[in-house]
């Protein structure tokens, strides 16, 4: 490592490591450099001149966002000669700009109008007609009014460089320089709106934000996008309990910078008119409209019936991948402590039971990957998927990992994928062979000659090369599960320095649902039910016996339905019509079918009972990521006539003759962190923010059936049922082509 620089700064002597730029130096200081074109992570432009510094023995002002530190330099960053060239730039900068604040969704929040409210530059010395464009319409989410534009090149280079899209440049030259997208006048694009929210001013605005609102009259929430597994923070901005736009002011979370499109544009399902606001209940054939009290009593007391009259092996419940840790704690608890069964499950997307019992085994708990470990990698291996549809952040990381850390990417795929672009090698395998592949690749021994296009050389080649990467993060989807995680972690475990593991599930809390124990034979923190003393601590911490038996999981549930054995399903979040394949013929045989849901679904409308669930937005409690990094859900508003998942629970044990204490996501999270292995986090940072990585370890049985773990393949604009009632996912021309 290179020796430190030693340097002078406003007077002040400043050490900084070789290599750094001015503007970064001067910024940790806490001190101000007004700059338009710069941007961490991305390409040097050095085109706005607003970050101008003098440096002694230099005879001219220098650009502090290109200038590297040396050896005894000496930096003066406010002096009269600087403040005077700031105010000349912005002079220029002004010239064509409209005086539209007023009007402008950049008002309050616009970086050319706060360095012209510090340095000045109220009048102009040019007095020819200001050039005016006509505002254009890149596509419904973005908008581009070219006046207003400053030419930072901002929105080019992120869209070029961290996005990997190439869907803006520039056309003409000087004054008529202008911002162009890639199909005439439309954007084909990924929809991400990065290039919003990276432009200084406002000629790149929201189509769903524009005139509706200013930043100051607005409440902010930060809280994690409902979406897919990644878990990225966004900041929902909320006016008159509606939520008017997303993204991620203060960069905070696992993204940093980084939204796609559904965490920027697709929360708006929130204010969908068609939400169910009040609970039904079925009467003489068909829905209606019921009172929380009348319809929470009736299904205490149906459930309080079937139970004395065939048992709780006759009642069964099935889960969400969208719900909080704490809601699937408590749903899991309600079903083993006041239903006394452990039929419960929900849609898997991952097979994180196999990855915690494989690295249980290997006494490697500390080697699952977090999303910070991604992006410092030296090498990535990655085994199916297609990130780009479907983890956009992960894919996000790896292309900054590949860009500023020089990290090789190694892919395994059946598909040619939009990370081939940045693969240092790319092995095509057939489809459906992964888990054939990983167990040639653990055995040496292997020919793997009709897993791999090119036979068993190329397969040789490929396994040499990943034997020589060091500090290796393997990165699998559902295509990896049940026998086939085991050699694949012991496999990484053997390759040299620190190999860390990533499985990708489809949901925003899937994780989340795994940990807390929504599956038929693991208590929370993957404890098998056989595990005498687990199974007694939680009696304890519960007050009443649990029951022994492996429940009934999603593939059985549903064949019970289709017999008739089954004769009552709570189902929270989910809608296994769609994702099972269940039948309203099937349905109606239950005597109670209870859903609890946002919307009217499938599964929804063949209900004896429908209660009207809060959104993610609507409610306190935290999530954990596909990386399991545990962040924390902040309630920015609520809805009338919903509840969330955790209230109807509570509300139910006690109506069942159970008054649980803790009751609150607050006491419910502090149980959690107390009882449940992997999850003893610091809660005080996770206020404050933070994501904070779990380690869970323990020997849950193996995967009883392969079919159990399947991905939904959503695409960038689908998302399930969300997706479905989201304006903007199925608004633009790229989510018309993907439905």
């Amino acid at each position: 490592m290179a020796d430190p620089i030693n340097l002078t700064i406003d007077d002040r002597p400043v050490t900084a490591t070789a290599g750094s730029l001015v503007i970064e130096v001067v910024k940790k200081l806490g001190r101000e450099v007004p700059s338009f074109c710069y941007y961490p992570g991305l390409s040097l432009q050095a085109a706005c001149r607003m970050c101008v510094v003098e440096i002694e023995t230099m005879p001219k002002l220098q650009t502090a966002c290109t200038t590297v530190v040396s050896e005894g330099m000496i930096v003066r960053t406010e002096t009269e000669k600087v403040a005077q060239a700031r105010k000349s730039a912005l002079e220029f900068l002004l010239t064509n700009h409209p005086l539209d604040c007023p009007v402008c969704d950049k008002g309050g929040e616009c970086e050319l109008q706060d360095m012209v409210f510090r340095y000045g530059a109220s009048e102009s010395r040019f007095a020819e007609e200001k050039i005016h464009v006509e505002e254009k319409q890149f596509s419904p989410l973005v908008f581009f009014d070219a006046p207003r534009c400053i030419l930072c090149y901002r929105c080019i280079r992120v869209c070029d460089e961290a996005m990997d899209v190439n869907a803006l440049g520039i056309s003409f030259r000087g004054a008529r320089s202008e911002i162009i997208p890639n199909q005439e006048e439309k954007l084909e694009c990924e929809e991400c709106g990065m290039c919003i929210d990276i432009c200084p001013v406002g000629a790149l605005t929201s189509g769903p934000y524009r005139y509706k609102t200013r930043p100051w009259e607005m409440t902010h929430s930060g809280t994690i996008c409902n979406h897919c597994g990644d878990g990225c923070k966004t900041t929902l901005g909320v006016r008159n309990n509606e939520i008017i736009r997303a993204n991620n002011r203060d960069q905070s979370g696992v993204n940093g910078e980084f939204l796609c499109i559904k965490g920027r544009f697709g929360w708006d399902f929130v204010n969908d008119a068609r939400r169910l606001r009040q609970p039904l209940i079925r009467k003489d054939g068909q829905l209606a409209a019921a009172s929380w009290d009348a319809a929470l009593k009736h299904v205490a007391e149906q459930l309080n019936q079937v139970l004395a009259r065939h048992g709780s092996s006759a009642v069964a419940v099935v889960g969400s991948n969208h719900t909080t840790n704490e809601e699937n704690y408590t749903l899991q608890r309600f079903a083993r402590a006041v239903l006394g069964t452990n039929n419960i499950d929900h849609h898997r997307s991952a097979d994180f039971s196999g990855l915690v019992a494989a690295l249980t085994r290997a006494q490697a708990t500390d080697r699952y990957a977090t999303f910070d470990d991604l992006t410092q990698a030296s090498s990535i291996l990655l085994i199916g998927n297609d990130p780009t549809e479907q983890h956009p952040l992960v894919a996000y990381r790896i292309r900054e990992a590949v860009r500023l850390r020089q990290a090789r990417l190694h892919v395994v795929n059946s598909r040619d994928i939009k990370l081939r672009r940045q693969a240092a090698s790319y092995l095509t395998i057939q489809p459906g062979k992964e888990a054939n592949f990983v167990l040639a690749l653990a055995d040496s021994a292997s020919s793997g000659e009709t897993l791999v296009d090119g036979g068993k050389s190329e397969l040789n080649r490929f396994r040499e090369k990943l034997a020589k990467e060091t500090d290796t993060v393997v990165v699998f989807s559902d295509e990896i599960k049940g026998e086939a995680v085991q050699p694949l972690v012991r496999w990484g475990l053997s390759l040299p320095r620190r190999t860390r593991f990533m499985a990708l599930a489809d949901s925003a809390n899937s994780r989340g649902a795994a940990d807390m124990g929504l599956l038929p034979d693991t208590l929370p923190g993957y404890q098998p039910l056989n595990d005498d003393a687990a199974k007694g601590r939680f009696e304890k911490l519960w007050g009443t016996p649990l029951p022994s038996a492996d429940g009934l999981n999603l593939r059985e549930m549903t064949e019970a339905v289709k017999s008739g054995k089954l004769k009552a399903l709570l189902v929270f979040g989910a809608n296994p019509v769609r994702s099972l394949g269940l039948d309203s013929a099937s349905l109606s045989l239950l005597e109670l079918l209870v859903v609890t849901d946002l919307f009217r679904t499938e599964t929804a409308d063949a209900a004896h009972v429908v209660l009207p669930a809060a959104s993610f937005a609507e409610k306190e409690g935290t999530v954990t990521n596909t990386s399991g990094e545990v962040q924390r859900l902040r309630e920015a508003l609520r809805k009338p006539g919903v509840k969330t998942d955790l209230e109807i629970l509570t509300a139910l044990a006690r109506l069942m003759g159970r008054n649980w204490k803790n009751t609150s996501p607050a006491d419910v999270l502090r149980e959690i962190a107390e009882h449940v292995p992997g999850y003893s986090i610091s809660l005080p940072n996770l206020l404050l923010g933070n994501a904070l990585a779990t380690q869970p370890a323990g020997m849950p049985p193996p995967l009883a059936h392969p079919d159990l773990v399947f991905s939904s393949r959503d695409t960038l604009f689908t998302s399930g049922t969300l997706g479905r009632y989201s304006w903007a996912l199925n608004a633009v021309e790229e989510g018309k082509q993907a439905s």
